[in-house]
């Protein structure tokens, strides 16, 4: 027996996260049940399971993939609005893969995308505290009580919120760049948190999840992961 949300993980189909969201919301059927109840554990080798009309089936070769994710692509398989995904700049894969995270429409940087579900339940899960590091360009010079601000806490919409640790990179009298680390997962963190101490972001580029780096890979360009480099996400999303 197998949880469902860990089936369809095993399957590609998203994290256990996002899986929970798609059972409470209706989409998943079970021999043609819909099932609605999270927690729910089935038999992985008899029972059948639909994600919106479409049978899941659990992934035999495990696809890890880097993209330096260019500005103005969406961090989905398809957007109601028409605008490009990130999977516009793959090649068609045999394999299902989804997005370990998000970035925004207008960010860059660095983006995982597996059918490895496990792992990316690990580098998304709070509990595990898995290092994001941006680079960040802002408006104006960020004074030191500002940068105190954003790693002693800051009050957001969605509760309070801090980075890890934050450095200056360059600065000029109209703009700054910062290297800002996460260890969170709220959406739009790193946006919220400067606009709230007064500095609104310019830009913003992932560089590092884990163990996993941007390195030299081009915008728009990807890569399939070494060994190496999924050994160093294991590493670094062990609790």
């Amino acid at each position: 027996m197998m949880r469902l949300n860990k089936y369809l993980a095993s399957c590609g189909v998203s994290s256990r996260r996002k899986a929970d969201l798609l059972i409470s919301s209706g989409l998943v059927k079970v021999n043609g049940e819909s099932i609605y109840i999270l927690g729910t554990s089935i038999n992985e080798v008899k029972d059948k399971v639909e994600v919106g009309g479409k049978k899941a089936r659990l992934s035999q070769n495990k696809v890890y993939i880097i993209l330096n994710k260019l500005p103005g692509y969406v961090t989905t398989r398809s957007d109601p609005q028409g605008r490009k995904t990130v999977f516009d700049l793959l090649p068609n894969l045999k394999e299902r893969l989804f997005p370990v995270g998000r970035l925004d429409y207008d960010a860059a940087g660095l983006l995982l995308l597996t059918n490895d579900g496990e792992l990316a339940n690990r580098l998304m899960h709070p509990r595990y505290e898995v290092p994001k590091i941006y680079q960040v360009w802002v408006k104006g010079k960020v004074s030191r009580d500002s940068f105190k601000k954003l790693t002693s806490g800051v009050a957001l919409p969605d509760g309070p919120a801090k980075a890890d640790s934050v450095r200056l990179l360059r600065q000029s009298f109209h703009e700054s760049m910062l290297e800002v680390v996460l260890k969170e997962g709220m959406k739009r963190e790193v946006k919220m948190l400067c606009e709230a101490i007064g500095h609104p972001v310019r830009r913003l580029v992932r560089v590092a999840l884990g163990g996993l780096r941007l390195g030299n890979l081009g915008p728009g360009k990807w890569k399939r992961l070494s060994l190496q480099e999924i050994q160093n996400l294991y590493k670094s999303s062990k609790s």
